[in-house]
């Protein structure tokens, strides 16, 4: 409704003039539409989701780094937004992207170059990195209770690839459930609106009954009511008071405060 542009892809002037008239409405202020050809267009839709989604494993990569060498992600992320030809957007680290845009087009933009005799290194490194980030959160969880979780349970805050949706495409969470599973893990899940079914998972009402008798807290989905839980309580369900957060929602040092072991994504530990 509030389009930084709208790019049409079109060589037919009647079609060029009626999607003027359809998207009149939505440029009051001033022009948005870029005109241009076809394959242009097409190649600038996914060129864009590709340069987004790169930030992302970007950031990611980096947080990793930060955490082998004890910087914090967040000061880093604040430094380099700062600078104007960066800026800010898409700098948040977290456990990989999902949903129906990011990783299709992704893939869809390495196999046109593919297609083409072309090969496209950084795209494919970005697919791969954010494979690859999906599994941080199994891994910090089996670092901390080893890597055989028979008997353990956990709960999991977030099923969705992303808040307000209840999309679960391409989800971090499954692989995050795929994960404890194969290390003979149980779990309890909450999601505010996406309510899948997933063999050896049971979804739980709220995010306090997900956590009931929990070994530890995974938050794989930053939504709003997951950003100041009453605290005391959680502690109180949880068998050890543990959160790996891959979205990074708390301050560390007043969770750590409060008696819990956090271990978000790339914070100092």
């Amino acid at each position: 409704m509030r389009p930084d542009r709208i790019i049409v892809g079109s060589d037919d002037e009647r079609a060029t003039a009626v999607l003027r008239e359809l998207y009149a409405p939505f440029q009051r202020n001033h022009e948005r539409l870029m005109l241009m050809g076809v394959r242009s267009a097409e190649l600038t839709k996914y060129a864009a989701n590709a340069m987004l989604a790169t930030r992302i494993s970007f950031m990611n990569e980096l947080a990793n780094l930060a955490e082998a060498i004890g910087a914090d992600i967040e000061e880093v992320r604040r430094g380099i937004g700062s600078d104007a030809r960066i800026g800010t957007h898409f700098l948040y680290p977290g456990a990989g992207f999902g949903g129906s845009c990011f990783p299709k087009d992704v893939k869809a933009l390495i196999h046109t170059a593919e297609s083409a005799g072309r090969s496209l290194r950084v795209v494919a490194a970005v697919e791969q990195a954010n494979e690859a980030q999906k599994h941080v959160l199994g891994d910090k969880i089996r670092a901390r209770f080893g890597q055989d979780l028979k008997g353990c349970r956990f709960a999991i805050w977030g099923l969705a690839f992303k808040p307000n949706t209840d999309d679960m495409r391409e989800a971090a969470s499954l692989t995050l459930i795929e994960d404890l599973l194969a290390a003979g893990a149980e779990i309890r899940a909450y999601d505010p609106v996406a309510k899948p079914q997933i063999n050896g998972v049971v979804l739980a009402e709220s995010a306090l009954d997900a956590v009931q008798g929990c070994d530890a807290l995974a938050i794989a989905t930053e939504w709003a009511e997951f950003r100041s839980p009453d605290f005391a309580a959680l502690k109180q369900r949880l068998k050890a008071p543990a959160i790996f957060d891959g979205r990074n929602l708390y301050d560390p040092a007043m969770v750590r405060a409060l008696g819990f072991e956090y271990f978000p994504i790339g914070r100092k530990p």
